[in-house]
């Protein structure tokens, strides 16, 4: 463990990657009841990632998510009774009901909300981080993207506006191998090794790390989030993981090996690696990673309750929300 955290450092961000796994979990279970309506993406197996980039940012910092969201909300501090009543559809949402899985955003915490285009993250995350440089007041931007979306135009396009103006915006590549149900085999989809390659040919600075080791996540966004704070331009992570679940529920993920996600579990979890390098230094005992772990089971259960019993969305709030009004 290369990076120094405090106990209570190290406990804050085991209960965050731990909130993410069991409410992810959670909904694994709930959407399988047919109670939950549309598409769910769900963040298991790279919790590691948004908690490791999150931790190093505050309420005045934004980000922008994609498809896979509910991680990032969590990371960045958004309410779990907020985000499972808006899944359900609810009125106490934090939309509304209106946005559901793919569209949570809370602005007081700096979550410019989840998005359901592929590629549309960043572009506002420059938005975000122009209007930063223009506020002068030291926050950033940080876009979490996929693989997939790293082939996209809007993403060269937001590389190389950061670089010409310099914006404070850090690209965090979340590459789980498969972009929607490519297997990696077919290399010819991204044509390098590492996709962090691409960004350096934009000019800024990039690397590459296991997304599934907290500790070498926290560590490089710390020096990439430093370094473009203090006006050194925008970076660029690549974070290689591996999601457990489908690109959807639903999904009958034929193009991935059987024992995959099994073995990875079993030897690759990053709750279980940050876990047992923790207590094997004797920093945290492993009844109070177990006491988080039932507090969180009881949370999970109490949002879940919540959101069952909320009322729906009230009719004459159809036509709210759609226009801004000036």
């Amino acid at each position: 463990m290369s990076v120094q955290l405090s106990k209570e450092g190290l406990l804050k961000a085991y209960r965050k990657m731990r909130l993410i796994r069991e409410f992810e979990e959670r909904l694994h279970t709930e959407f399988a009841t047919g109670e939950i309506s549309g598409f769910v993406h769900l963040y298991s197996g790279e919790e590691a990632i948004a908690v490791g980039f999150c931790e190093h940012l505050n309420d005045k910092d934004r980000i922008a998510s994609t498809h896979r969201g509910h991680g990032h909300c969590i990371a960045k501090g958004v309410d779990i009774m907020s985000m499972m009543a808006e899944i359900y559809g609810k009125k106490t949402g934090a939309c509304g009901g209106k946005g559901g899985s793919m569209h949570i955003a809370d602005i007081d915490v700096g979550m410019l909300g989840a998005n359901g285009i592929v590629g549309a993250g960043p572009p506002l995350a420059c938005g975000a981080g122009l209007a930063s440089k223009l506020r002068k007041d030291g926050s950033i931007a940080l876009v979490f993207f996929g693989d997939g979306a790293a082939n996209q135009g809007t993403n060269f396009e937001s590389m190389n506006l950061a670089v010409t103006w310099n914006l404070p915006v850090v690209f965090v590549l979340e590459n789980n191998g498969y972009a929607e149900s490519t297997s990696p085999k077919f290399t010819a989809r991204i044509g390098t090794e590492n996709i962090a390659d691409r960004a350096r040919g934009f000019g800024m600075p990039a690397m590459t790390v296991d997304g599934n080791d907290f500790f070498a996540v926290y560590e490089a966004a710390g020096e990439a989030i430093d370094r473009t704070r203090k006006g050194g331009g925008p970076s660029f992570v690549e974070c290689k993981t591996l999601r457990y679940f489908g690109h959807f529920e639903g999904d009958a993920q034929t193009y991935r090996p059987k024992d995959e996600v099994r073995i990875s579990r079993a030897n690759n979890d990053p709750l279980k690696r940050f876990s047992a390098t923790v207590t094997s230094t004797g920093m945290i005992e492993n009844t109070e990673l177990e006491a988080i772990d039932k507090d969180v089971l009881a949370q999970v259960e109490k949002s879940v309750q919540a959101a069952k019993a909320a009322p729906e969305p009230d009719l004459e709030a159809l036509l709210t929300d759609v226009y801004v009004s000036y």
